[in-house]
């Protein structure tokens, strides 16, 4: 198949959660497509196309090539907004746009962590990595592979803040959210109803590739059956029902909201924007009652200001202005000045 025949090609990774994630939107919509993993049997053609040198890319039909997860499902979602992945609701379709960024900026400081921060976890991604890129080289070679992997991995999980110092910070935001998670799941399919949103691509992501790990996927499979059941529905998900009101959402997200996104996610985001603007090469920032150093994230701090666009798009809406007040999320998405 070629994406010229009206089939659209995704070069992934399974291990790539903004990989999965795009997929997952494209299963979701139906659209006829090819899932290609990255390999060397495709590179070639994978550097023909991409103006980034990262997974997932896609190819459409007429020749448009698309790159970063977030704008490929917004590009999709405009060419095909059937069934939509927006709630109509103003306050729900931006609690979705906001647990999103969410998902995709903060989530994975929890997969890239727990990949890499313990001997199974490495192990187990390295080869699995290596068996995905070289499929063709025999088992030592690809040993040797997997063990370059480990150690450039090991190596540079300071990219998303990991270090013994914000360890223990993520990991029990990691455990936070998925007791809140599991509350939530208990009584719907999807985090805002019957049918997936933009929320549930952009988290399912990180959940999803945590949970291929050893270690994520022990603490998932003992403290969470309703999150399994969405992870696994999330795989090919379908519509089963409308979106629910943000007021039937409201009891089991706030949490969620108030703690991780407005406690955590947030200023985090403000300190990493601020320390890239300044030009530091490091910055620190308390997060619930502990410091939190690392190295700035150039592409957060973009996204960051893009999720700050859309909130100045709907801003004067009285209703989400005093959610986003209650829950400590307000002061964070006003434009830095």
């Amino acid at each position: 198949m070629r994406a010229q025949d009206g089939v659209y090609q995704i070069f992934g990774a399974e291990l790539s959660p903004y990989s999965v994630k795009v997929r997952s939107a494209f299963r979701y919509k139906q659209l006829p497509h090819e899932w290609l993993v990255r390999s060397s049997r495709n590179e070639e053609e994978f550097r023909r196309h991409a103006k980034l040198p990262l997974v997932p890319l896609v190819l459409c039909p007429d020749g448009t090539v698309l790159q970063d997860s977030t704008p490929i499902i917004e590009a999709i979602e405009q060419r095909f907004p059937e069934p939509s992945i927006h709630p109509v609701e103003p306050v729900a379709r931006f609690v979705s746009e906001l647990l999103e960024e969410f998902g995709d900026e903060w989530g994975t400081k929890w997969m890239v962590h727990y990949r890499w921060a313990r001997e199974a976890d490495q192990l187990s991604a390295a080869s699995r990595l290596a068996a995905a890129m070289m499929p063709d080289v025999d088992a030592p070679v690809r040993e040797q592979i997997a063990t370059g992997i480990r150690e450039r991995m090991v190596g540079r999980v300071w990219f998303v803040g990991s270090s013994p110092q914000t360890a223990p910070r993520i990991e029990q935001s990691f455990s936070d959210a998925l007791t809140l998670l599991e509350a939530h799941l208990a009584t719907r399919p999807y985090l805002f109803g019957g049918r997936p949103a933009f929320a549930d691509f952009g988290l399912w992501g990180q959940i999803y590739n945590a949970w291929t790990d050893p270690t994520p996927h022990s603490i998932i499979e003992r403290a969470a059956p309703h999150t399994i059941a969405w992870i696994e529905r999330m795989l090919e998900p379908t519509p089963s029902g409308p979106f629910e009101p943000w007021a039937q959402l409201e009891p089991t997200l706030l949490a969620l909201l108030t703690e991780q996104v407005g406690g955590l996610f947030l200023p985090w985001s403000d300190a990493n924007a601020r320390a890239v603007a300044a030009g530091h090469e490091e910055f620190t920032v308390e997060l619930a009652g502990r410091n939190w150093t690392q190295k700035p994230q150039k592409y957060h701090a973009r996204s960051l200001a893009n999720l700050r666009s859309r909130f100045e798009a709907v801003h004067t809406d009285p209703v989400l202005h005093h959610l986003l007040e209650t829950t400590g999320c307000l002061r964070w998405l006003h434009a830095a000045r």
